[in-house]
C-alpha cells in the first residue's frame, strides 16, 4: 500500500447533523478491501463504508455519549471503553472514531481515523486509507485499562499518527473544502495601483480581498472563488445556506463536486489550489501553454500565465497588543506578518530579492512557501529565490517584535460609581513617533459589555463620533483616511454609562438551576420574591461546570474582566522593520516587468485592559 495520501470517503454535515454532501472513492475502497482480506488475523474483518444516514446517526450518538465538554479526549466518569475519550488524548478532538451500528444488518464497525474539521455551520469528515494493523492498534487502545500513555511507551496514539502521513494530507483536504464551501478559498491581499505606476509606494489601495486596477491581459486569472450560476438552494440543491463572503451566489453541489473530481481524482489529492482549478476551468489550455523544454513545470503552476508582466509584493503586519497601564505588568506588543506576492510572469522564471531589516524588526521566526529556496540567513538580510505559482500567494510568514512604539497607546479606566452606573475615561495617543509617508484609514475603539445591557451614555470625545448598541459602546476616532504628518494624534473620551438593573435569578429551593441562566441575559427580570444568589458563588459554580468556551460570549469579559478593543488600518512602512527594494528584485530569464511594493498594518487582538479592574496576565521569567 502506498505511503501517500489516499481518501476513502468524505462527508459534509450541516448544523443539524444532516449529510448534505458526500463522496466515496471506489478505487481506494477496493484497495482497503484487498488489504483486509490479506490479514492473517481471523478476528479482523472488512469494515465497509457507511451510508449517509448511518454516519449522521453515529456522529449524533458520539456527541451524546462524549458530551459537548467531554469530547476533549479526556477520560471522565462518563467515558466508556471503545470511545475516543477512553484513549485520553487531546488529538481525539480532531482525529475521531465513529462506531457504525446497524442491529438489523448485524453491523458493528469501527470507522477510524476520521479527520474532523469545523468550518462555519458545517462539519467536514475525511476518511484516509490506512493499513488494517493501524486500525487494530487504535482499537486496542480504546479498550486498555490504563489512562493515557506513559512516556516512552511502545504504543500510543501519538506514535501511531506519526506513522500516518495521510493524516496531514487529510487535514489539507478538509481545510480546503471548508474554505470552498464558506467562500473563503480566496487569494491573499495584494494591493496594486489603480493606474500604471513606476515603482515607489502604491498611491491607490483597496481594502477588499483580491486585486484592483489589474491591467488587461490576454488570458486573465479569474477570481479564486467562482460561484456557479444557479438559483436558490431549493431549486438548485446548493451546498450552502449562506452566500459566500464574496457576495456571489451560493456555491452549488455541482461546483463542489467538480472541484473534488479535479483536485483529487480517484481519491488521491493532487492539487488542492482553488486558484489553479478556477484558472484552468475558465481559460483552458492552448498551444502557447507548453512549458519550455529546458524547465520542469512545478506542481503549483499547472497553468502558464499569458499577458502583461509585472510583480506585486505586499508586506502585511498584524499587530497584537495587551495594554495594562500598570507598573507591575509590562505591556505586550507583538507582530504576526506575511509577505503576499503576485508574479504575473510568462513562462517559468525564477524571482529573487534580498529581504532587509531582519535585525531591526527582531524577527523571531520565519516560514516560507514550498516554491521558495532560502539559504540560511545571517545579519540583517535574507536572500529569497522562488518560482512563483499562479495567482496571489503567501510567500513568507513571520513573527516579530515591534521595531517602533505601538501605533495606539493609552489607557482605559472604568469605575462603577453605583450598581448600575459607571464612569469611564479613555486617553489615546495615535502614531506617536511615526514618520511619513504614512496614512491611517480608520481607527475605532469598542467597549463591550456582553453581560450588561446599556441604557444610555453621556460624554463627548475630543474627536470622532460615538454610538452604542445594547451591549457595547463604539468610538470611531478616525473614519476617513488621514495622512499622518509626523505629529502625534491625541484623543480623549470621558463619560458615564448607565446599565439596566442587575438582578440575579432566585435560588429555587434545593439548588440553583445553572443551566437556565446560561441562555438568559444578566439583566432579565426575575420574581421579586425568593432569595438572591451570591454572584461570586454562582460564578465559581458556573465556571466549574463542563461548559464549552463558545458558550461564553467573551471568555475574558465574562463577569471577571473588562476591556476596550482597538481596530485600525494603516498604509505605509511596516512595523516589523522589514523592507524590499524594488530595484533589487531580479528575474531569470531576464524580462522587463515593473515591480510594485506596498505595505499595510492592521490590528489583531489589540486590547486595552481596564486599569481599575481585574485583568489576565501571563507570568514572564
Amino acid at each position: 500500500m502506498s505511503s501517500g495520501c489516499n481518501i476513502r470517503a468524505l462527508w459534509i454535515l450541516n448544523n443539524q447533523d444532516v449529510v448534505i454532501f458526500s463522496r466515496k472513492f471506489p478505487v481506494v475502497e477496493k484497495r482497503w478491501r484487498a488489504s483486509c482480506q490479506k490479514e492473517s488475523d481471523d478476528s479482523f474483518k472488512y469494515n465497509r463504508l457507511p451510508n449517509d444516514s448511518e454516519l449522521a446517526a453515529a456522529f449524533t450518538d458520539r456527541k451524546k455519549r462524549e458530551g459537548s465538554a467531554r469530547g476533549f479526549g479526556l477520560r471522565v466518569s462518563q467515558s466508556v471503553k471503545g470511545s475516543d475519550s477512553w484513549v485520553d488524548d487531546p488529538i481525539t478532538r480532531h482525529v475521531i472514531s465513529l462506531r457504525i451500528i446497524n442491529e438489523e444488518k448485524g453491523v458493528n464497525d469501527l470507522l477510524w481515523p476520521l479527520v474532523l474539521h469545523l468550518k462555519g455551520p458545517y462539519t467536514i469528515f475525511v476518511l484516509p486509507l490506512v493499513e488494517p494493523h493501524h486500525l487494530k492498534s487504535y482499537s486496542s487502545m480504546c479498550h486498555r485499562s490504563d489512562c493515557g500513555s506513559a512516556i516512552g511507551a511502545d504504543e500510543s496514539i501519538s506514535s501511531l499518527l506519526l506513522d500516518l502521513p495521510c493524516i496531514t494530507g487529510s487535514f489539507i483536504v478538509a481545510h480546503t473544502i471548508g474554505d470552498v464551501i464558506v467562500g473563503e478559498a480566496m487569494e491573499p491581499e495584494v494591493f496594486v495601483a489603480a493606474s500604471p505606476s513606476v515603482g515607489g509606494l502604491l498611491d491607490s489601495l483597496t481594502g477588499s480581498i483580491g486585486i484592483t486596477g489589474i491591467s488587461a491581459r490576454a488570458k486573465p486569472v479569474v477570481a479564486p472563488v467562482a460561484a456557479s450560476t444557479g438559483s436558490g438552494m431549493a431549486a438548485s440543491g446548493a451546498v450552502m445556506s449562506d452566500a459566500p463572503k464574496m457576495g456571489s451566489r451560493s456555491l452549488e453541489k455541482d461546483a463542489l463536486r467538480t472541484f473534488v473530481n479535479n483536485a483529487m481524482p480517484f481519491g488521491t489529492p493532487l492539487d488542492m489550489s482553488y486558484t489553479n482549478f478556477s484558472a484552468i476551468k475558465t481559460t483552458g489550455f492552448s498551444s502557447a501553454d507548453v512549458p519550455p523544454a529546458e524547465r520542469r513545470q512545478p506542481a503549483w503552476k499547472p497553468h502558464l500565465y499569458r499577458g502583461k508582466q509585472r510583480i506585486l509584493l505586499t508586506i502585511h503586519d498584524t499587530v497584537h497588543a495587551a495594554m495594562y497601564d500598570r507598573e507591575e505588568i509590562p505591556d505586550s506588543v507583538t507582530i504576526s506578518g506575511k509577505v503576499n506576492c503576485r508574479a504575473e510572469l510568462e513562462g517559468l522564471p525564477d524571482v529573487s530579492f534580498p529581504l532587509t531589516g531582519l535585525d531591526t524588526g527582531h524577527i523571531e521566526s520565519l516560514s516560507f512557501h514550498p516554491c521558495a529556496q532560502v539559504p540560511e540567513h545571517g545579519g540583517d538580510r535574507q536572500a529569497i529565490t522562488f518560482s512563483p505559482p499562479l495567482g496571489s500567494f503567501v510567500l513568507m510568514r513571520y513573527q516579530a517584535l515591534c521595531s517602533v512604539g505601538p501605533p495606539v497607546k493609552g489607557f482605559y479606566q472604568l469605575s462603577m460609581v453605583s450598581e448600575n452606573e459607571g464612569a469611564f475615561l479613555i486617553k489615546l495617543s495615535l502614531v506617536e513617533g511615526y514618520k511619513v509617508p504614512l496614512s491611517m484609514e480608520f481607527c475605532t475603539l469598542t467597549m463591550p459589555f456582553p453581560r450588561r445591557r446599556v441604557i444610555s451614555f453621556d460624554g463627548t470625545p475630543s474627536m470622532g463620533t460615538v454610538s452604542n448598541t445594547d451591549h457595547s459602546l463604539e468610538w470611531k476616532i478616525i473614519t476617513n483616511a488621514r495622512t499622518v504628518s509626523g505629529k502625534t494624534i491625541e484623543a480623549t473620551f470621558p463619560g458615564t454609562i448607565k446599565f439596566a438593573p442587575w438582578q440575579a435569578p432566585k435560588r429555587p429551593g434545593s439548588g440553583l438551576m445553572l443551566e437556565s441562566m446560561a441562555d438568559e441575559d444578566s439583566d432579565s427580570e426575575t420574581e421579586s420574591s425568593g432569595s438572591m444568589v451570591n454572584v461570586e458563588d454562582y460564578l465559581m459554580e458556573k465556571m466549574n461546570k463542563d461548559l464549552k468556551a463558545v458558550d461564553l460570549d467573551e471568555p475574558f469579559c465574562w463577569q471577571a474582566y473588562n476591556f476596550a478593543k482597538v481596530s485600525f488600518k494603516m498604509i505605509g512602512p511596516s512595523l516589523s522593520g522589514m523592507s524590499i527594494d524594488p530595484k533589487s528584485v531580479s528575474i531569470f530569464p531576464a524580462v522587463r516587468a515593473p515591480v510594485e511594493i506596498s505595505a499595510q498594518v492592521t490590528s489583531g487582538d489589540y486590547i486595552l485592559w481596564n486599569t481599575l479592574g481585574k485583568c489576565p496576565v501571563a507570568a514572564t521569567p
